[in-house]
């Protein structure tokens, strides 16, 4: 993702204001890995700015993925999560029990889609969920025979 500068160059740029609460946001989301929602974005700038909207947040977010600047994702964690890098294609981890979302760079060569089984689409890219337990999560609350068979 780029800068706080250069996301605040780009809006202005594009026609959009520029204000100090867009600003925030920008530096939330700055060396974000966590796939944040707007919820968790709005709680980490109220740190900063007390009168920040929810609604302003969600603007904020959502005219960044209109610029390409954010991937907007739906892994089914109960909230859109929003993905900073942008830069390559690139899958996800998601913890089945916390939500927690990672990226994983991982390459799936051959992967195609036959024609027949295309439906009728122009299939030209792929994106894959991984689901499972998180570092973290992993032993907790599950029987030790059932930790062991998952090791």
């Amino acid at each position: 993702m780029r800068t706080p500068d250069e996301l605040t160059d780009l809006f202005r740029a594009n026609g959009r204001k520029v204000t100090a609460q867009r600003q925030c946001v920008f530096r939330a989301l700055q060396g974000n890995v966590t796939h944040p929602s707007a919820e968790a974005v709005y709680e980490a700038v109220r740190v900063e700015m007390e009168t920040i909207s929810l609604k302003t947040v969600y603007q904020t977010l959502y005219e960044l993925a209109e610029l390409g600047e954010l991937l907007t994702l739906d892994l089914g964690t109960g909230a859109v999560r929003f993905d900073p890098n942008v830069e390559g294609a690139h899958h996800h981890l998601v913890c089945r029990r916390c939500g927690k979302v990672r990226d994983l760079h991982v390459d799936f060569d051959g992967l195609d889609v036959a024609r027949s089984a295309a439906q009728g689409y122009d299939v030209s890219s792929a994106e894959v969920v991984f689901r499972g337990l998180c570092e973290e999560c992993q032993g907790v609350g599950e029987p030790a025979t059932a930790r062991r068979r998952n090791a």
